[in-house]
Order: C-alpha cells, then sequence, then structure tokens
C-alpha cells in the first residue's frame, strides 16, 4: 500500500487522530531542529509517538503515519536501526517503508533490508523489496529476495523494479529452474509467479 500523503491522512482521520498527528509531526520537527543529547538515554517523544501510531490512528493509517514521523523528525542510520531493531513488525515494516531518502549510503540501509529478507513475515519481505531494495541490494541478495518472495507468498510485483533488474539475468534464470524442479521433484505446486518471473530473465522481454 502507497503512503498517504499528508493531506489524505487529513481527510481519513476523525478530529481526535488529526490532533494527536499534528502534535507528533509538531515533536518530530523540533526533535530534528534541536537534536537530542544522546547521553541523556531519554527516548525523544515523537519516537513515543511512532510506536503508537496503529492504536491512535487505526491500523490501517499506521505505515503512512509513522513514515511521516521519520521524514519530519530527519531520522538518521542511527536512529532507523535503533526503531527497526526494538519494534514491533509493523514499526520495522514503516522503517523499512521509510528508507529512500533517509539511508542515502546503503550501508545503513541494506542491513535492515537483508534482516527482513532473513524473516517470514510477509509484511517485512514485502516491504523489503521496494524501491530502495531496487536500487541498492546487490545482484546476489536480490536474486534471492525474488525466491523469498516465491517462497512466502508474497506476489513478486511487489518487488520494485522487477522486469529491469530480472532482465537478461541469466543466473536468476538458473535459480528459479532450480527451485522449480526442486518443488516438482518433492511434489509440491511450483508458484505461477515463478514462470513469469523466469520468461523476465529473457534479454528480449519487454517491461
Amino acid at each position: 500500500m502507497a503512503t498517504l500523503t499528508l493531506e489524505e491522512l487529513h481527510t481519513r482521520l476523525d478530529g481526535a487522530a488529526r490532533g494527536w498527528l499534528h502534535e507528533a509531526l509538531a515533536e518530530a520537527a523540533r526533535s530534528a531542529a534541536a537534536p537530542q543529547d544522546p547521553t541523556t538515554h531519554a527516548v525523544p517523544a515523537w519516537e513515543t509517538r511512532f510506536a503508537s501510531a496503529g492504536r491512535r490512528c487505526g491500523s490501517e493509517h499506521a505505515d503512512s503515519v509513522r513514515t511521516h514521523l521519520l521524514h519530519a523528525a530527519r531520522a538518521d542510520a542511527t536512529t532507523l536501526t535503533r526503531l527497526y531493531q526494538q519494534g514491533t513488525a509493523a514499526e520495522r515494516r514503516a522503517v523499512l517503508l521509510a528508507l529512500p531518502p533517509l539511508a542515502p549510503d546503503p550501508a545503513d540501509g541494506i542491513p535492515l533490508v537483508e534482516d527482513a529478507l532473513r524473516t517470514n513475515d510477509t509484511r517485512l519481505v514485502g516491504a523489503a523489496v521496494g524501491p530502495y531494495a531496487s536500487r541498492h541490494l546487490p545482484p546476489h541478495s536480490w536474486r534471492h529476495a525474488l525466491l523469498k518472495c516465491l517462497f512466502t507468498g508474497v506476489p513478486v510485483d511487489t518487488a520494485d523494479g522487477l522486469a529491469h533488474r530480472a532482465r537478461g539475468d541469466a543466473e536468476l534464470a538458473r535459480m528459479l529452474t532450480d527451485y522449480a524442479a526442486e518443488r516438482t521433484a518433492a511434489g509440491r505446486p511450483v508458484p505461477a509467479d515463478l514462470h513469469r518471473v523466469l520468461a523476465l530473465t529473457s534479454p528480449t522481454e519487454e517491461s
């Protein structure tokens, strides 16, 4: 699901939730303007809001609310990593969705993407194969990310830049063929998406 703009959120949230969001964004902006002394070990107010976004604005809007909070706070790599490591699956998903452009250095964001891809949580896997992964994930890791989508049932269309990155990838074609053979030998169905991705590996496949 695409992140809603602030205008869209305002039209969908009730008065109490809109007020809460306005205060949360103001706290995040203040934190960005005057970063807290890290030696105090106090949790910034906006991070507490980040954790409670689902309860206050509804789970269907939590991703969007959390993404806007991260951007308003100009969360750096250290903050993103901490929120991801300490967060629930829903909070981790929001961090993954917000990575571009908050973590322009792949060394900061890719470890979080790779961690999400080691799970079988479809919410995290789906978020991990977004634009950030398409832009920065190395070929070997990206191929395994696609296999993870097939294994967990995440639609391959969730993978941003699928056609572009798959085109002409002979190694990906080999991995897909081997995976299909393993499934068939074990008497298990081959995911329908596999054949479509395999077709995309042709050097002449159109996007």
